[in-house]
């Protein structure tokens, strides 16, 4: 039996840029924050827009 791996490759810059979009709500959570840590963010996100 063999083994097969795959690699993930960009397939352009336009990708990485969606990428990049797509995390960039989470910009303001420390980098190993937990579930718990990431939810509170994006709840305090929330309702901060909320109050606008």
């Amino acid at each position: 039996m063999t083994e097969k791996s795959e690699t993930v490759t960009r397939s352009s810059d336009a990708d990485a840029e969606d990428n990049a979009e797509e995390r960039n709500h989470l910009s303001d959570v420390e980098a190993g924050a937990g579930c718990t840590e990431i939810w509170e963010h994006l709840s305090e996100r929330r309702d901060g827009a909320n109050q606008d």
